[in-house]
């Protein structure tokens, strides 16, 4: 009980948690210049899925550069000018309505 009112001790507990909410928010930062969408998955970036697109269009066709550039490209103009649905989050929620049944 002593301990609890030590200054010094509640200033390092104090220091700590400032350096993990600064942690946070530095991932938050960098997960949002990335493009992961919050609550999201790096399966939720467009980017990457475009990036996955154009690598499958690539095994497809032989011509790996061009449809990896294709399909990112693809990934980034319907991200930008387009409201692309979270599919992962579309999945999981048309799953957990299978599961409940019908109404």
């Amino acid at each position: 009980m002593a301990d609890d009112k030590d200054p010094l001790k509640q200033l390092k507990d104090l220091t700590q948690l400032k350096n993990q909410l600064e942690e946070i928010q530095r991932r938050v930062e960098n997960e949002i210049s990335v493009g992961i969408p919050q609550g999201g998955s790096v399966l939720g970036s467009p980017f990457l899925k475009g990036l996955l697109a154009g690598y499958v269009v690539a095994k497809l066709r032989s011509s790996a550069i061009l449809g990896v550039l294709l399909g990112t490209v693809t990934g980034m103009y319907a991200a930008q000018n387009y409201q692309v649905p979270n599919i992962e989050k579309t999945v999981k929620e048309f799953i957990n309505n299978l599961k409940k049944g019908p109404k």
